[in-house]
């Protein structure tokens, strides 16, 4: 199924290759697309059309007000990741958001921390949490990377940590950071892993092109696997997906 994005950089709504963001590197940030319409125009968009399960993410600080905005356009209908802690992530919540994403603050010193996890848990019903697992490759595995895609950790994605961790959320999102914003094609492998091993729903995220990335991963993943589709879309600039088509596409799997 096709699920929706809202990517915000510094308040707008963009499209960025991924793992280009670096605090250290300003100059090295590589972006397909920036929109002249507000948060909003998006996340009415989706609501009209009842596409549930997409992703408002604050890439950096700034963002908040712009997030809120989306969030209000489609109060319960949208997910918001960025930033999130056991100690705003309730906050989010109350601000509209059906789920929490949270990746980067569950990691310290690279090893994901169990305490952390608690702390989520106890913020927030796990049923409103979504982990995030984006990740790249290195030495023929995939592993969580954090702090906007620059940082590895040692967290491996396979049948392991996708069955421990789905017992303390309700979704996985899984960006395939080597690919994503390239518009080259998704990660067919990786894709492939998630379907296998994954027990709870996710989507992937990551180098879609064309429609017939949506139907492979709607394929592969057998109704678990969902696809978010970036810089492909001609909501964002892209000429490799009609939104529209799109809409169709959930509208004849039965999803909106």
């Amino acid at each position: 199924m096709f699920r929706p994005c809202i990517d915000l950089h510094d308040g707008r709504v963009k499209q960025i290759v991924g793992g280009s963001i670096d605090d250290a590197r300003p100059d090295a940030l590589r972006t397909n697309f920036t929109s002249e319409k507000p948060p909003a125009w998006f996340a009415e968009r989706y609501r009209r059309d009842n596409l549930r399960g997409g992703h408002v993410i604050q890439l950096g600080p700034g963002n908040g007000e712009a997030a809120r905005e989306a969030l209000a356009a489609w109060p319960g209908g949208l997910q918001i990741g960025g930033g999130i802690t056991a100690d705003n992530a309730a906050g989010w919540i109350d601000s509209g958001a059906s789920h929490v994403i949270v990746t980067s603050w569950l990691f310290r010193d690279g090893q994901l921390d169990e305490d952390r996890i608690r702390q989520l848990g106890q913020a927030v019903d796990p049923a409103r949490l979504v982990i995030d697992l984006s990740c790249r490759k290195r030495d023929g595995d995939y592993f969580v990377v954090t702090d906007r895609w620059q940082t590895f950790t040692d967290l491996r994605i396979n049948a392991d940590t996708l069955g421990c961790l789905a017992k303390r959320c309700d979704e996985f999102l899984i960006h395939g950071v080597d690919v994503e914003g390239l518009g080259q094609g998704i990660d067919e492998a990786l894709v492939q892993l998630i379907a296998e091993h994954s027990p709870i729903p996710a989507t992937y995220a990551g180098g879609a092109r064309s429609m017939d990335d949506l139907r492979r991963v709607t394929e592969l993943g057998q109704g678990q696997v969902h696809l978010t589709i970036g810089s492909a879309l001609d909501l964002f600039g892209g000429d490799g997906v009609r939104y529209e088509e799109a809409v169709a596409f959930n509208r004849e799997q039965g999803e909106c």
